[in-house]
């Protein structure tokens, strides 16, 4: 059985024009350097939310991410997927 590579807390630089932040935003976990995980513990999931992956995602150059919201009565319900570019 294969693992699958896993880093919690990365931090996403963002560059404009000439200014690069090393630590402008941080994700929960990547997987694989394939897939952004953002967990969330919210009564209601806003768009804000799903914007905030976005981003993460286009910062990133990855293509898919999964909201993780773990309040919903059944996990599969607070799972929401979130893809950038395809």
């Amino acid at each position: 059985m294969q693992k699958l590579a896993c880093e919690r807390q990365v931090n996403l630089p963002v560059l404009y024009e000439s200014v690069r932040m090393d630590i402008g935003f941080r994700a929960d976990i990547v997987v694989e350097n394939k897939v952004i995980v953002e967990l969330k513990s919210l009564e209601i999931v806003i768009p804000v939310h799903k914007k905030q992956l976005l981003t993460y995602l286009k910062l990133s150059g990855i293509k898919l991410g999964l909201l993780v919201n773990f309040n919903a009565e059944l996990i599969k319900d607070g799972i929401t997927r979130v893809v950038n570019n395809l």
